[in-house]
């Protein structure tokens, strides 16, 4: 790994990073079975990607995004428990991201990796691995560190340190291995060497998830990106630093205007996950330059999100997530692959739990019946299938036992997200309701003086979703609320 600073370098040179017309057409029949590889990154809020040189000539201009892909929660684990499972937060419980309502050891403990994405695609035959960050302290208390989940043939997962991506220990398919402080040892870097070999390695086709922990706190940037984006500052949109807040729940009307300080601390955090981010950038470029030279590239499909989104400055909020505005529960999703339209736009309603369904789809795997999600391939295909998703759900709670808090914390919440509002009840009895269509930052609401007839439409659907379980949710989530 000590040469990868190079390997990364001499890729980069090369002329090909945005072909135009390099995907393949519909009407090309696929050889064998489509490879996957899945990028995950950590807490990433939508609307960034144009920083970045390689995600963007790489994945957008060559792939289709989705601008409606809601998270089922907007917190870490929660949300990649319903991605490794396909199953809101109320089906699989992992409830948030400690024990014991949550984390690694809520997954683990109730028996929920016997069945996973990664043993769907490995039962139909595929190649296996997890690369980064798989959930909030693993492999905590009820588990050895050397312990490796089912489904998986390989397995690259940090179980200390991680996300200062330096000094960590990476359990190697069973066996712990040291980091240092040396620049080849940076976590993203040494994931990107590890995948391209696995990417490039064997003739059966591969499922990858591929993890990085970027941009998430404290955002450690490789050394070669250490002074990137000068002067850069947080986005000023219509949200950053509410003035009016008179209106919402107790839990935002307490958080204080953000005064030159706080700004200037956003506005460092800001260029930190900037910088972060550039190293998964190099990601995405060596591996697609590595499939590209394998000869693989234009079979397999390319993914890219985040678990959630996040604040900086919006809503008064100096950073962080769980809250049920858009910059915490909308984020990226951009697909790259035979048959995907290169530069395309998908409008529909989308989720986390639809990523398994797809990959299954694609891969030939049997999802089971648990499974809530909806498969995306006719998305990507340029077709909307009826019924589609008309309500996204959002599910929130607490930790038993929250650390101490300067502020009034988010009350737990469910919220259902439509194509035209957000309506949100907490367990306080508060409301909020926004109309997406006059307000899309969620600065008026509308709880108070909203219809009646709109508010029980809306509180009908919310309800349904809450109940629905396996098949029932994609009843649920199409349902306008009638009888």
């Amino acid at each position: 790994m000590r040469g990868f600073r190079r390997l990364i370098f001499l890729l980069l040179l090369c002329p090909l990073l945005a072909v135009p017309g390099s995907a393949v057409p519909a009407s090309a029949a696929a050889p064998t079975r489509p490879n996957i590889l899945f990028f995950l990154v950590d807490d990433l809020d939508y609307g960034v990607l144009d920083n970045f040189p390689g995600i963007t000539g790489q994945l957008v201009r060559q792939g289709a995004s989705f601008d409606q892909m809601i998270v089922t929660n907007s917190w870490c684990c929660p949300s990649r428990a319903s991605i490794l499972r396909s199953q809101y937060v109320h089906s699989h419980s992992v409830l948030t991201n400690t024990a014991p309502e949550g984390g690694f050891d809520r997954f683990h403990t109730a028996g929920l990796e016997r069945s996973t994405i990664g043993t769907w695609m490995k039962g139909a035959g595929y190649r296996t691995a997890m690369m980064g960050k798989y959930l909030n302290h693993y492999p905590g208390e009820s588990a050895p560190a050397t312990y490796v989940p089912p489904g998986w043939d390989e397995w690259y997962v940090p179980t200390r340190r991680l996300y200062e991506e330096y000094d960590y220990t990476l359990n190697e398919n069973g066996e712990l291995v040291e980091y240092g402080w040396e620049e080849d040892d940076y976590l993203t870097d040494v994931l990107t060497g590890k995948a391209a070999d696995f990417v490039t390695s064997g003739d059966a086709p591969f499922f990858l998830y591929l993890a990085p922990v970027a941009p998430h706190n404290p955002a450690n940037p490789a050394r070669r990106h250490a002074d990137a984006f000068p002067g850069v500052q947080a986005p000023r949109t219509p949200s950053f630093n509410q003035q009016d807040v008179q209106d919402e729940p107790a839990w935002l009307r307490d958080r204080q205007l953000l005064d030159a300080t706080d700004k200037a601390r956003i506005d460092d955090r800001y260029r930190s996950r900037l910088r972060a981010m550039l190293g998964v950038d190099d990601m995405v470029a060596t591996l697609i330059e590595t499939l590209r030279r394998s000869g693989k590239l234009e079979n397999t499909y390319l993914f890219f999100a985040s678990d959630n989104g996040f604040h900086l400055g919006t809503h008064r909020l100096r950073q962080g997530k769980t809250t049920p505005f858009e910059e915490a529960v909308k984020v990226p999703l951009v697909v790259r692959g035979p048959g995907v339209r290169p530069g395309s736009t998908v409008h529909a309603l989308t989720q986390p739990i639809d990523l398994a369904p797809t990959f299954a789809e694609l891969g030939g795997a049997a999802a089971p019946a648990f499974a809530e999600g909806r498969s995306l391939v006719p998305l990507l295909r340029g077709q909307t299938p009826a019924p589609w998703r008309r309500n996204a759900l959002i599910e929130f709670w607490r930790p038993t036992n929250p650390s101490s808090a300067r502020q009034t914390p988010v009350p737990p919440y469910a919220a259902l997200r439509t194509e035209t509002h957000t309506y949100v009840r907490y367990d306080t009895g508060e409301t909020q309701l926004y109309d997406l269509t006059t307000d899309p930052y969620q600065l008026r609401n509308l709880a108070r003086t909203a219809p009646a007839d709109l508010l029980a439409n809306l509180q009908a659907r919310l309800d349904m979703m809450r109940a629905c379980s396996g098949a029932t949710c994609r009843t649920a989530d199409a349902s306008d609320g009638g009888g």
